[in-house]
């Protein structure tokens, strides 16, 4: 056999082959490379612009924005931080010893909710800076929300992976129909809500053990999933109204519980959803070895699945705490003094009476879109990391 061999020296290419074949595998050749990294500085740019844009305009006042467009600080115009010193000085309790104050008792009252109804919860109005509030706001329900949907969500989603689910027909029926007395017993008979809801749970269990077994026709788990991300097509709008009616029955309008029960209830059909597909495609042997070690369905969840689909754990969280965040149609109904979020101060304003002050404004979406930044950052690490491909190698 001939022991010769082949070397490909960069003298030996002609001057096309150097630019549009890889110099080795796995490498990309110079013009491939050149096309790429420039169409991710383009890209990048057409991204990060209108940040850039919101960032300046919130340094500028109402003559450098008339005026404009001006792009470059220092150079177009002159910085100033009078749309900064607007937030705070427009409110004669945004000063730093009322903040300070604020956020003592934030943290008193986060302990305090925690002990209740041991420990009295302060008041924190009328003594409070606005934004303040409302920044507050939106953390605690969009933090709160977003771990009640990723929770029930995961749990929802392996659940239908794993579990074979079979409801009768006919039991979906029965419920439909309790539920309908419910409503109608609750608004035209005058019976209190939580009376007729635990008397129809009691007939449901009944009529339920008793005739169940006579009917044939059920569903199966993707019927399930059909109809919960159905929940998620539905518009917002068309169920805002009857959602304000049964908060405002049940005396929870204006209140951090109601925003965070339908934050996480409108986002839930997105968690099961996106969660389904990366339970899917975990190796289910890995399940069954702990299972055969004697591991519990719920300690298998959290000590097995949960760690290898920590990537997509991590893009669902980020997904749905913006989506929590920026919600806007819910918050506007719901909420109109104690619990108002960062998008309606936005929209607060924009329809100010002097008009839309754009650099007011930009420096409120500065303050407001600090928070995502940040957790986007801190998930970056687990939703580029191959944590299923490096637990199932070998």
């Amino acid at each position: 056999m001939s022991k010769a061999t082949f070397r490909f020296d960069k003298a030996d290419r002609s001057l096309m082959e150097r630019v549009f074949e890889p110099p080795a595998v796995g490498k990309m050749s110079p013009a491939a490379s050149l096309l790429a990294h420039g169409l991710l500085v383009a890209w990048s740019v057409i991204v990060l612009f209108p940040i850039y844009w919101v960032i300046i305009t919130s340094f500028k006042d109402a003559a450098a924005v008339n005026q404009g467009p001006f792009y470059v600080p220092f150079l177009d115009f002159e910085p100033t931080l009078d749309a900064w010193r607007s937030q705070f000085t427009s409110d004669p309790f945004c000063d730093v010893p009322s903040i300070v104050r604020q956020v003592g008792l934030l943290a008193y009252n986060s302990f305090a909710f925690i002990l209740s109804p041991v420990v009295t919860l302060q008041p924190m109005e009328p003594q409070i800076c606005k934004i303040f509030l409302a920044f507050t706001n939106s953390i605690v329900i969009s933090i709160a929300a977003t771990a009640i949907c990723i929770v029930v969500g995961a749990m929802a989603a392996y659940a239908l992976v794993r579990i074979q689910y079979r409801p009768k027909v006919g039991n979906v029926g029965i419920f439909l129909g309790l539920l309908l007395l419910v409503i109608l017993a609750t608004n035209y008979a005058g019976v209190p809500w939580w009376i007729a809801s635990s008397v129809a749970l009691v007939l449901f269990f009944f009529l339920a053990r008793t005739l169940g077994a006579r009917f044939v026709r059920s569903l199966g788990n993707g019927d399930i999933l059909f109809w919960i991300i159905s929940q998620r097509i539905l518009p917002p709008i068309v169920v805002v109204i009857p959602i304000y009616i049964m908060f405002q029955a049940v005396g929870l309008l204006d209140t951090h519980l109601a925003l965070i029960v339908v934050y996480a209830v409108a986002n839930l059909p997105i968690v099961v959803w996106l969660m389904r597909d990366f339970f899917a495609n975990l190796p289910i042997e890995l399940e069954e070895s702990a299972q055969l070690d004697g591991a519990t369905r719920l300690r298998i969840f959290w000590d097995v699945v949960l760690p290898l689909t920590r990537p997509g754990l991590a893009a669902t969280t980020l997904l749905i705490l913006i989506l929590n965040w920026n919600e806007y149609l819910f918050a506007v109904f719901l909420a109109y003094a104690k619990v108002q979020t960062m998008p309606i101060m936005v929209a607060a304003k924009n329809a100010g009476e002097k008009g839309v002050l754009w650099w007011e404004m930009s420096a409120v979406i500065v303050i407001m879109i600090i928070p995502v930044i940040l957790m986007a950052i801190l998930l970056t690490r687990f939703i580029s990391r191959g944590v299923l491909m490096g637990a199932v190698k070998g």
